[in-house]
């Protein structure tokens, strides 16, 4: 340790700061300009670095830790090529508002900003990680480090939550500091949201007295107000959920309708509703079908984001405040005035129940796929999942989820991140079973860790739903472009000689009765295993995409 304080330098202050705000992990590429930063964390042996194949796997690796287990998650990357490399997941970190801090490197201070073409210098890096990130800093200082990055961790932090990127040149990371006695008692900074406005939450408090039937959307920015969103289901309010807000309260609860926020049966629901309170949620066009899904003509939202007041839908009442509080505010305000009509609980009972066998004789060979995975995967593990068909139809509502760390899936849409979101997410729950479900192409975008999983031998569960091809793509190519499916169709490797070079055990499954036994036998191995689904063989991808309602226009 002596040797450590006597030459103690930037990079072990990025390291001991980590350490200190209770980082366990990181994930990353070591390379030319990170190096005092990495080696510091190895030499103090305090934090373990996953080595991704890529910076890429490694940003998506951050993301998937920081959500499943609602904090931080760091990667680190080389600067210039391997910035660039990560911008990916930062931009599915920002769509998802996970707190991720990315760390990289830069040219040394005597030739920034210069265009003079040394080792991955590129023109304007910090306007790139501006343009994707909630927030780019650079440390140019070494007397102002420690701030910084104290800042860079409360912006990652406050809601709406986001990534920090973090640009520290190298001959600053090699400065030699002396240690700052802060760092003995810092801690990771407490945000306090605000109430907001209580003439506002009068107006809101007057709409739900008024209101008989009534129901909640909760979004990402409320998915852990469990305690709130249970008090007003006992006033008798019905609860929807964003995908991203699924797990607010267990999705067995009677009143939950889940996710199936947009379906048929709920959409002529809303028609009969007095009151919607949409709580966190961007009710983005994603899932409104592009702001075209009629929602009550009470519609009230509360957001912690000014800027979210009549983005996507024009509410009656904009209320700016912390969810959690504010809810809580109403909740007691509210409490012992509402009564609670006995038959409209049993009526939304009877339409989530409804929903649900419909949804599943929608599904054809795939129809008890959700219940047996959701039988099979231990009641605290995480559900990962890919831009598959199989996820767009049934993974993002069927799979009844109990809370919002077991709920992980590309937020932005993208095909291949979920393979490293799996590898992320079980790092950070050790000792809790993941099962990540991903579509043959977007696997293959991340391949190469699969040796991560295999050298951390994770324990998840590869379910590789294989069509040879992008069957997504291939869906909107039926019902947009007549057919023609230009490109889609991949060449795949053997995945049992993958798995065998790759070092994990394999499974197939060949028809559906075979699921169940086969992902028990898989569930119960330890560490990495990949499973794949003969599609072919198993049956026909539901059809599950319709043109948005702007491709309908002429």
């Amino acid at each position: 340790m002596g040797d450590i304080m006597k030459d103690y330098n930037v990079g072990d202050l990025v390291s001991e700061f980590l350490h200190q705000i209770d980082v366990k992990d990181v994930f990353g590429v070591v390379s030319v300009h990170n190096i005092p930063m990495l080696d510091a964390i190895g030499r103090r042996n305090h934090i373990r670095m996953i080595p991704a194949r890529g910076e890429m796997g490694a940003g998506h690796m951050a993301d998937g830790y920081a959500r499943a287990h609602n904090g931080l998650g760091v990667v680190f990357t080389s600067t210039g090529p391997g910035a660039a490399n990560v911008a990916g997941a930062i931009v599915e970190s920002r769509f998802a508002g996970s707190s991720v801090l990315h760390f990289t490197g830069q040219t040394a201070t005597e030739n920034l900003d210069k265009n003079q073409g040394t080792v991955h210098d590129v023109p304007n890096q910090l306007g790139m990680l501006s343009s994707i990130s909630k927030e780019a800093i650079r440390i140019d200082d070494e007397d102002e480090a420690l701030e910084k990055l104290i800042y860079a961790c409360k912006i990652a932090l406050t809601p709406p939550k986001g990534p920090v990127s973090i640009e520290i040149p190298i001959d600053i990371q090699r400065k030699k500091i002396k240690r700052p006695a802060l760092l003995d008692t810092i801690s990771l900074p407490h945000i306090n949201g605000e109430l907001g406005d209580t003439k506002s939450l009068d107006k809101i408090e007057n709409y739900i007295k008024s209101s008989k039937r009534k129901i909640i959307w909760v979004g990402n920015g409320a998915k852990f107000a469990t305690e709130e969103v249970n008090l007003f289901i006992k006033m008798g309010f019905a609860v929807v959920t964003s995908t991203q807000g699924r797990g607010v309260v267990s999705e067995t609860n009677k009143m939950c309708l889940g996710a199936f926020n947009a379906v048929p049966l709920i959409e002529e629901f809303y028609k009969t509703l007095d009151l919607m309170l949409v709580v966190g949620s961007r009710l983005r066009g994603h899932e409104t079908r592009d702001m075209s899904l009629e929602l009550p003509k009470n519609l009230v939202q509360i957001d912690i984001d000014p800027s979210a007041k009549n983005r996507t839908y024009k509410t009656n009442q904009f209320h700016c405040g912390d969810a959690k509080k504010v809810l809580a505010e109403l909740a007691k305000r509210l409490d012992g005035k509402i009564s609670v009509d006995n038959e409209w609980i049993d009526e939304v009972s009877d339409l989530k129940n409804q929903i649900y066998l419909d949804y599943k004789n929608m599904l054809g060979a795939y129809k008890d796929f959700p219940e047996i995975i959701r039988n099979i995967l231990p009641k605290d593990g995480k559900w990962v999942r890919d831009v598959t068909i199989s996820n767009s139809m049934w993974g993002n509502r069927m799979m009844y989820i109990n809370d919002p760390t077991e709920n992980i899936y590309p937020v932005g849409a993208a095909i291949g991140p979920g393979m490293a979101l799996a590898i992320g997410a079980s790092i950070a729950s050790e000792g809790k079973k993941t099962i990540a479900m991903c579509g043959d192409g977007g696997f293959m975008l991340n391949v190469p860790d699969l040796w991560t999983a295999s050298e951390t031998n994770c324990d998840v569960v590869f379910l590789v739903m294989n069509d040879n091809g992008y069957g997504v793509i291939k869906h909107i190519q039926d019902s947009m472009y007549a057919g023609r499916k230009f490109f889609a169709d991949l060449m795949v490797p053997n995945f049992e000689d993958l798995a065998k070079v790759a070092k994990m055990k394999y499974k197939k499954i060949d028809y559906a009765k075979d699921l169940e036994k086969v992902l028990k036998e898989a569930v119960n191995f330890d560490g990495p295993v990949l499973v794949e689904v003969n599609v072919a063989s198993v049956g026909e991808m539901p059809r599950y995409f319709a043109p948005p309602p702007h491709a309908l226009k002429k």
